[in-house]
């Protein structure tokens, strides 16, 4: 058996319960003051304030003292495209020059140039750049993300990225939840015959992954010049039927229907949602869809903010929010920048916005039970702020303000 006690905690702030938070109860969060935390065997097992040490944890094999400083739940990151190869710091001169998406996409790079390094790239390789990309999350306050394929557009490479994101999940802390998600993107040899690719999806791809237990969501890009409204629902129904959890990236620059497909079929998760309507939204509220908001994407692109307030107030929508980690449109996998922008653009309070990053995340990759609050039973993942409140966190830009991560009881 073994121990962890953290106590002289300052602040303890968390939201409660296990289910996705929306309307009002998104700003719900339980604070205690001079609090600390019992773990046993990677458990909390009780949880104090007021000074007051649980019984029997002053013979804890770990004790922390947290010096009055915030502790939090580790953060829960849920939406990346962790596994590539190669990067796009290249196109920086073509993109101050003035070339737009399709200019650098016809002179073969953008997502063409990414495609290509990530097929010729080994598992070896790929799984050394993931492996040091989760240490930094880790580093950050992360204790559990999303990771999606789609940067191999065919079977054999698709499966090489999940080989990759599975043995991680095995080797690494980080506790990693595997989305499938070869409908990425046409590439040049399936442009107009995406109603094909679509079936090979279905018949050759789904199958495999699901016998081998590679993924446990399926997710499709719903956007103009990608896929439509028909094929991805073909694609996501075909997906649930085999037992798939379902995502969608939807309304991120045309909103022709994924979001509302994403209420229709029951999407756990719809990701980006810049341009959303009322439609979509009121399609996602019935659905019990949550909005998984991509802000550090708008940022770097330079493109408008998710109507997070909206979504919140008018609509009662369970808001996460992630980084979008991915070589081309948001290479930052900091999700404490992700809390700020949280703050500046969405304009949600602390509160709202640290269940946005926690418990709500959790819920959207299927971990809400486990992770996502500090209660008793749940994973001991928590991280130790230099900082006094979370509105410290939103406040405070460009520094790591994570002092300890810890995950499943242990330091990481």
């Amino acid at each position: 058996m073994s121990t962890l006690l953290i106590k002289n905690i300052g602040r303890l702030q968390t939201a409660t319960g296990s289910h996705p938070h929306k309307g009002k109860e998104q700003g719900e969060n339980l604070k205690l003051d001079n609090a600390a935390v019992y773990c046993v065997d990677g458990r909390i097992k009780e949880i104090t304030s007021g000074g007051k040490l649980p019984a029997g944890s002053e013979n804890a094999d770990t004790i922390i003292d947290a010096e009055g400083k915030l502790v939090t739940p580790g953060l829960v990151e849920g939406h990346t495209h962790l596994v590539f190869g190669g990067y796009r710091h290249n196109e920086i001169p073509l993109k101050l020059k003035g070339a737009g998406y399709l200019d650098i996409l016809r002179a073969g790079g953008g997502i063409n140039d990414t495609v290509k390094k990530t097929r010729e790239a080994t598992e070896a390789e790929l799984y050394a750049k993931c492996e040091g990309f989760l240490d930094e999350m880790m580093s950050l306050g992360v204790t559990t993300a999303e990771a999606k394929s789609g940067y191999g557009i065919d079977m054999d490479t698709e499966l090489k990225l999940l080989r990759v994101l599975n043995k991680l999940n095995e080797d690494h802390p980080m506790d990693l939840v595997t989305t499938f998600m070869p409908a990425h993107v046409v590439l040049a040899d399936w442009k107009g015959k995406e109603d094909e690719y679509i079936e090979l999806c279905i018949k050759e791809m789904f199958p495999y992954v699901k016998e081998h237990g590679l993924a446990e969501f399926v997710d499709i890009f719903t956007e103009d010049s990608v896929f439509n409204y028909e094929q991805s629902k073909r694609y996501l129904q075909a997906a649930k039927d085999m037992g798939f959890g379902l995502k969608i990236h939807a309304d991120e620059i045309e909103a022709i229907g994924g979001s509302k497909l994403a209420g229709e079929i029951g999407a756990t998760s719809a990701e980006h949602l810049i341009v959303i309507n009322e439609e979509g939204m009121a399609s996602m509220a019935k659905g019990g869809t949550i909005a998984m908001l991509l802000p550090a994407t708008s940022f770097y692109l330079g493109a408008t903010f998710a109507p997070a307030r909206r979504m919140i107030d008018e609509f009662e929508i369970p808001v996460a929010m992630a980084t979008d980690f991915n070589p081309g449109s948001c290479p930052s996998l900091n999700m404490q920048f992700v809390i700020n922008l949280g703050y500046l653009k969405y304009r949600m309070t602390p509160e709202e916005i640290l269940t946005a990053v926690t418990i709500n995340p959790a819920c959207g990759i299927g971990r809400g039970d486990e992770v996502g609050t500090l209660e008793v039973g749940k994973k001991a993942d928590m991280v130790i702020w230099d900082a006094d409140s979370f509105e410290f966190l939103c406040y405070r830009m460009g520094s790591n303000l994570a002092i300890e991560t810890i995950k499943g009881g242990e330091i990481f």
